[in-house]
């Protein structure tokens, strides 16, 4: 472990602020893999994803002059690629690719609790079907509490609202999520 393993996310964007750009490659190692399964839960398309993934890092290049360092810089990371996403979709509106489970999966962070709590490559693509067909804004504060591990304080900074509400929409999209689940599961049965 090298002394920059041990440098907090803050300490390195700090630095990239200061114009040690070059530590910008450090949080690119650490944020890849949880940035392109946030992305890709929320395209189904691995090629977008990955330039998402690229320009999300390019806009914290661009906006390192806004980092305060009063937050923490996963909120403020998953910000911009809220943003980033958002201008996605407003280019895309009219684009829906879908691509096969396997290729992300692998792609997803190691202690991603959903994937590792669901063993059956059925039940996996089951409850992927049912996170498709939620509502964008149900899917993203899932795939951001559930998926990406961030705490209902930092999402509560990135969708600018209070804690008690991403709590409550959490809460609402998990209930809508098993509603969703349990019915493509009776319908899977009946197919049998």
């Amino acid at each position: 472990m090298t002394v920059l393993d041990k440098l907090s996310d803050e300490a390195l964007m700090q630095a990239v602020k200061a114009g040690k750009t070059e530590k910008l490659a450090l949080l690119f190692e650490r944020y890849q893999k949880p940035l392109f399964g946030y992305f890709y839960h929320l395209t189904h398309n691995r090629l977008s994803s990955e330039d998402l993934v690229q320009n999300t890092f390019y806009r914290i290049l661009k906006y390192k002059g806004n980092f305060t360092g009063k937050g923490s810089f996963k909120a403020w990371m998953y910000s911009i690629a809220r943003n980033n996403s958002l201008d996605y979709f407003r280019k895309n509106k009219n684009e829906h690719q879908s691509e096969e489970i396997e290729y992300w999966q692998d792609k997803l962070p190691e202690g991603s609790n959903i994937v590792e709590s669901i063993s059956d490559r059925e039940d996996l693509h089951l409850l992927n079907a049912a996170l498709s067909k939620l509502k964008p804004e149900k899917r993203e504060v899932l795939i951001l509490s559930k998926y990406q591990g961030l705490k209902y304080k930092e999402i509560s900074a990135i969708l600018n609202c209070s804690e008690n509400t991403v709590k409550v929409k959490v809460h609402r999209a998990l209930e809508m999520l098993k509603k969703i689940y349990c019915q493509l599961n009776i319908n899977r049965d009946y197919d049998l």
